[in-house]
């Protein structure tokens, strides 16, 4: 399969809500995994799920573009697909997909446990464990100053339970502020796996364990020729934050973990796909998207609204790459 990714965002933000929908909708083509990102979860999901046509995984996400529009999207699309749902999970060729995860418990840290549980369970349903087969998970903490730490204890009590430890190996990860229609639901999880070989990436030239910070993940995956990398911030290989207060240098180290990282995968900057970065500061946007025009003109990206799991850190980011 050929896949592609996009990042779709709206020409115009002065239009009304349902126009840029329309935008939106009518540019995804033959999508095999879709994320809308909103501006308010509560007034805009009804709407956004009232046009949903598309038999595929799709994540819906309370964190606004900061280019000033109401909805954007990431697509990944592949003409040829086919799709199939069995034990709650989407199967595109070699990828199950499982998006959308919510919990009735009552805190980040229940919710946490109750949604890798479910996943877990779903994973063995279909034959694949958690510990062998997932490659990458996204955790959305409404309120991450608060609730970030319950989301981290949950997790590493799942992953005590399934020999997810700094001897083995962790999942890779992006744990960041983000919310649904729900006020209740204070974590939702994303996560794709593969019965395909998984490979970590560690760059400790200039990033250390999580885990000697407190948390669990890996700084990124390998699956056949897709790069994963995790959220990456502007960290050292000791776990401090570097650059703090300096939104110019923050995102100067962040992107130089990242290139490492890739070349870690036999992969460079010019393999990315796709970009999601993270702002803690909207006042920090018009700098961040001059970074990103002169760095990377042709590449997809898009900056969002949701703050970092550390307030020392102003920005975050992701990517996928094909090797």
């Amino acid at each position: 399969m050929k896949e592609e990714q996009k990042i779709l965002t709206v020409s115009d933000p002065m239009l009304p809500f349902d126009r840029q929908l329309d935008e939106i909708i009518c540019a995804i083509e033959n999508p095999v995994f879709i994320r809308f990102f909103l501006s308010d979860t509560a007034t805009q999901t009804a709407a956004l799920r009232e046009r949903l046509r598309w038999n595929c995984p799709i994540s819906i996400i309370g964190q606004p573009p900061l280019n000033g529009t109401k909805i954007a999207a990431w697509v990944w699309s592949c003409k040829d697909a086919e799709i199939s749902i069995a034990d709650g999970l989407y199967r595109i060729g070699e990828w199950y997909w499982y998006t959308g995860g919510l919990s009735g418990k009552e805190d980040s840290y229940g919710q946490t446990i109750e949604l890798l549980d479910d996943f877990s369970a779903r994973l063995e349903s279909a034959g694949m464990t958690l510990e062998d087969n997932c490659a990458r998970t996204w955790f959305f903490v409404q309120n991450i100053d608060v609730n970030y730490k319950g989301m981290v204890e949950g997790r590493n009590h799942v992953f005590d339970s399934h020999n997810l430890t700094a001897g083995t190996h962790f999942i890779a990860s992006t744990g960041i502020q983000g919310r649904t229609a729900d006020h209740r639901n204070v974590v939702m999880m994303d996560a794709v796996a593969t019965r395909e070989k998984i490979t970590h990436l560690y760059g400790l030239s200039h990033l250390n364990r999580t885990s000697d910070y407190g948390v669990r993940f890996e700084r990124g995956s390998v699956v056949g020729n897709t790069v994963f990398i995790s959220g990456t911030a502007s960290i050292d290989n000791m776990g401090n934050v570097v650059f703090p207060g300096d939104i110019v240098r923050q995102t100067g180290r962040m992107l130089e973990n990242v290139k490492v990282l890739l070349e870690e995968a036999g992969c460079s900057c010019s393999n990315i796909q796709s970009m999601l970065v993270y702002l803690r500061d909207p006042a920090d946007y018009m700098v961040v998207k001059a970074i990103f025009e002169e760095r990377f003109p042709r590449q997809p990206w898009i900056i969002l609204l949701a703050p970092v799991c550390r307030p020392g850190w102003l920005i975050e980011m992701e990517c996928v790459a094909a090797k």
